[in-house]
């Protein structure tokens, strides 16, 4: 039942929007049946499909959108690349459903950039390891501490070797902000391939945060974590044809279950009435939730419970043998000097305000920039109307300044 809810909370944005054509409708449809490149090339994007192996052996996939039919490429004149990072239970998916104009890729594309969408390990598009089985153990013995230290490091050695570049844009949104934290926190010498990264959402201190549910989540952190390893649970909610067809039946347009699809994401991320086209909930719940390790989410829960940004919890004995401490050690911000630019938003309640004010005191090179509408929540960032004029152009106009 806590899993249902988490999952229909986490994949549905809030809105209300004007009754759709019936056309419209029949293209949200067949939309939803589609891949990330099959999406980008039914919008007549050029996509790369592109594989990429770990120091510890996941196969990784990232979705490369070199140019845009709006920004064509002239005589073989480079772009400026850019690795957008998804979030928890996401996928490059993310940045692509709402179509041209709206997705992030989109509109990165058309502004004359190279972009890369990363896929981090244990989603739909990252389930291969050299040789761990899928539905091992060991497959899913990770958290977003791996993510950070083997996932994003390897996807930029292997955008720069391709490009030819020596640094690249990062963007990433949630638990893709925590990632970067971690690399450049344990491997210093990444600040340095960074010619600036955005942060929408940041994620690092969480013990501030205003959402009911995962406070309440958090208090049975050690409980659950007993409980899901003697059951065998080890991927958190992996997408699969009855989460979509539930996505479809309850979400569409007329479904009398639409608007409690869309307010239950009112506990969880915060109250907004007016971003999302609710058209789309079919499309982004073909596509969400991509899969995620339970250790992931726990790693978050240990996070509120202890108001640290630090490495896992392995309790006591397990702290002893990995980490010679009885406490795992933090990560350290100072050594962070890349360029970051944190996009925040007060309606955000997995992002709080005194959680980004301690983040920005700890980092080296930081910048705030507060989303000018008040009602902005945490998903917005990924799927709202306006989210081109509020956050994307902004972080179009600070690149050129590198």
């Amino acid at each position: 039942m806590a899993a249902r809810f988490i999952f229909l909370v986490a994949v549905c944005l809030l809105g209300v929007s004007a009754a759709p054509s019936k056309q419209l409708r029949d293209d949200v449809s067949d939309e939803a049946k589609l891949d990330t490149p099959e999406l980008l090339k039914k919008h007549g994007y050029p996509v790369e499909i592109h594989e990429v192996t770990t120091e510890d052996g996941y196969i990784l996939t990232m979705h490369r959108v070199p140019y845009s039919p709006v920004s064509p490429l002239v005589d073989g004149t480079k772009k400026p690349p850019i690795l957008v990072q998804h979030g928890l239970l996401s996928s490059s998916a993310d940045w692509v459903v709402m179509g041209p104009g709206i997705g992030y890729a989109y509109v990165l594309a058309d502004a004359g950039y190279d972009v890369w969408l990363g896929n981090c390990r244990g989603n739909t598009y990252s389930k291969k390891h050299v040789s761990y089985k899928v539905d091992s153990d060991e497959f899913w013995d990770f958290s977003w501490h791996e993510n950070g230290i083997y996932d994003v490091p390897a996807e930029i050695d292997y955008i720069l070797k391709n490009t030819g570049e020596q640094k690249l844009f990062y963007a990433g949104h949630s638990m893709g902000t925590t990632m970067f934290y971690v690399m450049t926190s344990e491997k210093p010498e990444y600040n340095d391939k960074i010619r600036a990264m955005f942060s929408l959402a940041p994620i690092a201190f969480m013990n501030h945060m205003a959402s009911p549910f995962f406070q309440i989540f958090s208090k049975g952190e050690a409980f659950m974590e007993v409980i899901l390893k003697l059951l065998g649970i080890r991927e958190f909610m992996p997408s699969n044809d009855l989460m979509d067809l539930g996505g479809k039946i309850l979400c569409q347009d007329g479904a009398i279950t639409q608007a409690v699809c869309s307010n239950v994401l009112f506990l969880i991320a915060g109250y907004d009435t007016k971003e999302l086209n609710e058209t789309m909930l079919p499309s982004i719940l073909a596509h969400t939730p991509a899969g995620a390790s339970v250790k992931q989410l726990l790693h978050y829960a240990q996070e509120i419970n202890s108001g640290h940004f630090r490495q896992y919890d392995h309790g006591l004995i397990g702290n002893m043998i990995k980490y010679k401490r009885a406490t795992p050690p933090d990560y350290d911000l100072s050594k962070v000097t890349a360029p970051v630019y944190l996009h925040y938003s007060e309606n955000d309640w997995l992002a709080g305000l005194k959680d980004i004010d301690r983040l920005y005191e700890g980092l080296k090179n930081a910048f705030k920039h507060e989303v000018s509408l008040t009602s902005f929540n945490h998903l917005d960032y990924l799927w709202a109307i306006h989210s081109p004029e509020l956050v994307y152009d902004e972080t179009i106009n600070i690149m050129k300044n590198y």
